[in-house]
């Protein structure tokens, strides 16, 4: 690379926002889509998905033993087979992306639902609640710790494995490393690190802030 310096402020100035779907904003918006989209879907299907492993445990181990398959297959050979399904569009990311989160949130819903002592279940229905009020009322806000523990793993990890749809063209920030890297070019590449570094540090600070107001109990 020569005498090139690490980071070019002028070229971040000038590719920015050009209107153009390659700009650093339009990439940055592209994959928080992609990012995000995933861990709400994956959260959508974990809480029902988790309620019944935990009410009727014999099924609790075939369901995480599939999602635990599914995580470990690479995700970019998952991307290449969702092209011939989904075409190549952003739902070739997301759908995967869904199931890797999956495998993180189940168990973690499950894990919550089960760390509630039963004592206060037992006080809950002593006290008159429905089965679906105690779980509105009680069950679910005592698991929200451990869930959105779950949750800021499937967020980070969810944003860290969108650059690798880059290569089959839709992995937002992941475009600028492989633009730097076929062009011999620092800039781009130290753009999309610090850029998705920042979206994890962001977005795992949200939801440290959502649990506190979510469990103002463990404050006091």
């Amino acid at each position: 690379m020569g005498d090139e310096p690490l980071v070019r402020w002028d070229w971040i100035w000038r590719n920015w926002d050009t209107g153009r779907p390659d700009s650093i904003l339009a990439l940055l918006e592209s994959h928080v889509v992609m990012a995000f989209l995933p861990v709400l879907f994956g959260l959508l299907l974990a809480v029902p998905l988790g309620l019944a492993c935990a009410r009727w445990r014999w099924l609790y181990q075939p369901t995480v033993s599939v999602m635990n398959v599914v995580y470990s297959l690479p995700s970019i050979a998952i991307f290449i087979v969702m092209l011939a399904i989904t075409g190549l569009g952003q739902a070739t990311v997301i759908v995967p992306l869904t199931f890797y989160s999956l495998a993180i949130l189940i168990p973690a819903v499950v894990d919550g639902l089960t760390s509630i002592p039963d004592h206060v279940r037992k006080s809950a229905v002593a006290m008159g609640f429905t089965p679906l009020r105690r779980l509105v009322r009680v069950e679910l806000p005592l698991a929200v710790p451990v869930v959105l523990a779950g949750l800021r793993v499937a967020t980070v990890s969810s944003i860290s494995l969108v650059s690798v749809g880059a290569l089959i063209g839709q992995g937002g920030l992941g475009y600028l490393f492989i633009d730097g890297w076929q062009r011999q070019f620092t800039t781009p590449i130290v753009v999309g690190i610090v850029a998705t570094v920042l979206l994890a540090v962001i977005a795992d600070g949200l939801l440290v802030l959502a649990q506190r107001l979510l469990t103002p109990w463990r404050r006091a």
